[in-house]
């Protein structure tokens, strides 16, 4: 481990076994690495492709989850393992806690690189710990006072589509997943969805009983855009009808300067490594956050989600 990396880094030695049986032999130390720092990075092992990859994440996790409800867009690559994201290369994509805006989430997830960049394209970490210690505790007041709601409106023929997000064309399925999942939903006139969510932006990690920063405020919040994207969505659909947005809980809006300070503590806490061949990051989703970094060349990251969570329900470690 160097100062620069939040993940406990275990490096295959000649004549140690497979990252399988690695797993199956060292499970509980590697548990508790993770649950300790956040993140695991599993470096120098022979994956074996999309299907070793799954066998990777059944030895540790059981079999990974569908990706429902998303929030960028992902193509399957085999079963339950995906692309990490098919945004554009040149974009930044900030430091966030996966499936945080739902009613539950995946408690791990796993990145494995298929091939590296060029230049960049790391996967940012930041322990959620450490930046809810950094952020001003009147904030941290104010949101544990109110909450915070998450507004995403799904426009036809404009970004990802709600059949894509929730994986069927039969509007009768979607609103029963959003009442399923605490989502106020409204069919808007030229076809598209607007759904309403009201969360909580602190939780406690089931396992190690720590207060965590987990939300996706800032992620969501249209002055994270860049400047010229937010003018461009801001004049193209007005305050009311953007992608994406968040409010306090009861719907008044968090000011510029407030997302402005959790940036700020966001960035503070991050860590980065560079991708090499083959490495297999494992995430702890409460306890780390995670990005990506603009990147050139034939970067290829592909992903898997486990061990599904919901608030209320404590798990063992």
């Amino acid at each position: 481990m160097t100062a620069q990396t939040l993940a406990f880094t275990v490096e295959r030695e000649s004549g140690s076994p497979g990252v399988v049986e690695l797993i199956g032999k060292d499970s509980a130390h590697l548990r508790e690495k993770l649950r300790t720092r956040g993140a695991l990075l599993l470096r120098g092992f022979d994956i074996g492709g999309v299907d070793g990859f799954a066998d990777l994440v059944r030895a540790m996790s059981g079999e990974p989850l569908a990706y429902s409800e998303r929030s960028s867009p992902r193509s399957t690559i085999k079963g339950n393992v995906y692309t990490s994201t098919d945004y554009p290369p040149a974009e930044e994509i900030f430091l966030h806690t996966e499936n945080s805006y739902q009613a539950s989430w995946p408690q791990l997830l796993y990145f494995h690189c298929v091939r590296e960049a060029e230049t960049l394209g790391a996967t940012p970490l930041a322990d959620t710990r450490e930046v809810l210690r950094r952020i001003d505790p009147a904030v941290v007041e104010e949101f544990e006072h109110r909450g915070w709601t998450v507004v995403r409106n799904f426009h036809e023929g404009f970004g990802v589509e709600w059949r894509h997000v929730f994986n069927t064309e039969d509007r009768a399925e979607v609103e029963a997943h959003c009442r399923s999942k605490e989502l106020e939903f409204e069919w808007t006139e030229d076809g598209g969805l607007r759904t309403r969510g009201v969360r909580r932006a602190v939780h406690v990690h089931p396992v190690t009983g720590e207060r965590v920063w987990f939300n996706h405020i800032t992620f969501f919040h249209n002055s994270t855009q860049a400047p010229d994207v937010r003018e461009g969505l801001l004049e193209l659909f007005g305050e009311g009808d953007l992608p994406s947005d968040t409010f306090y809980g009861d719907g008044g809006v968090i000011p510029d300067e407030v997302t402005a300070h959790l940036r700020d503590c966001y960035r503070a806490a991050s860590t980065r490594f560079d991708y090499r061949t083959d490495d297999v990051l494992v995430v702890d989703n409460m306890l780390a956050a995670h990005g990506r970094e603009p990147f050139t060349g034939p970067r290829r990251i592909a992903v898997a989600m486990a061990e599904p969570y919901s608030p209320g329900r404590r798990v063992t470690a």
